[in-house]
C-alpha cells in the first residue's frame, strides 16, 4: 500500500505543473443571452458564463464537443460582483467570469437561434 504522503505529494506537483482538469459542463457553465449578447451573434460571438478556473484553450475545446464547431478565438473576461446595500450594511455578490466566442464564417449555434 502506498504512503499518504505520496499521494499528497504527487498532487502537489500535478498542481504546481499548471495541469487543471475540468468537465465540459465545469468550463461552460450556462449562455447569456442579453441585449449585447443578442446583438454579437451577428458577428458569429457567442457569450458565456464560464468556471473561474476555466483557461481559454478549455473554453475553445468545450465550445467545438458540445456544439459541433469550430471556433477561431475567446475572448475571457472576469466579471465583479455587485456591491449592494440593505439597510446599513453593504454586500458585494460573488465575480464571475465570462467568455465571448468567435466562430470561424459558416458556423453557427442552433441554441441560440430561438431566443
Amino acid at each position: 500500500m502506498r504512503c499518504w504522503w505520496l499521494r499528497c505529494r504527487r498532487y502537489a506537483t500535478l498542481k504546481r505543473s499548471g495541469v487543471n482538469r475540468l468537465h465540459i459542463y465545469e468550463v461552460l457553465r450556462r449562455p447569456l443571452i442579453t441585449e449585447k449578447a443578442t446583438s454579437l451573434k451577428e458577428n458569429d460571438k457567442y457569450a458565456f458564463e464560464v468556471g473561474s478556473k476555466a483557461t481559454g484553450s478549455q473554453i475553445k475545446e468545450a465550445v467545438e464537443k458540445a456544439f459541433k464547431v469550430k471556433v477561431s478565438k475567446v475572448n475571457v473576461m472576469k466579471v465583479p460582483g455587485k456591491t449592494r446595500r440593505f439597510g446599513r450594511r453593504q454586500v458585494t455578490g460573488s465575480a464571475w467570469k465570462k467568455a465571448i466566442v468567435t466562430l470561424e464564417p459558416g458556423h453557427k449555434i442552433t441554441f441560440f437561434e430561438g431566443v
